[in-house]
């Protein structure tokens, strides 16, 4: 069993106690986003790093107009 912590930067996002570890460029989803391994640093025996770039959520949508939908 190890221990796996998965960081996005100096943020950790996940810890997780796995038979398994993930391996690098494979694609994960933490909390409901996707990302992909980046890299995996193994620290003792049973505690391991794995690094994680997430796709950006972009929560900005274009508003479009639309000319029938107009207030009268």
């Amino acid at each position: 069993m190890y221990t796996v912590y998965y960081l996005e930067g100096k943020n950790i996002l996940l810890n997780q106690l796995r038979k398994n570890l993930p391996s690098e460029g494979q694609d994960v989803k933490i909390k409901g986003r996707k990302g992909k391994v980046t890299s995996v640093q193994t620290l003792e025996d049973n505690k391991v790093h794995v690094h994680v770039t997430l796709e950006t959520v972009n929560k900005n949508k274009a508003v479009v107009d639309d000319p029938k939908k107009k207030k009268r």
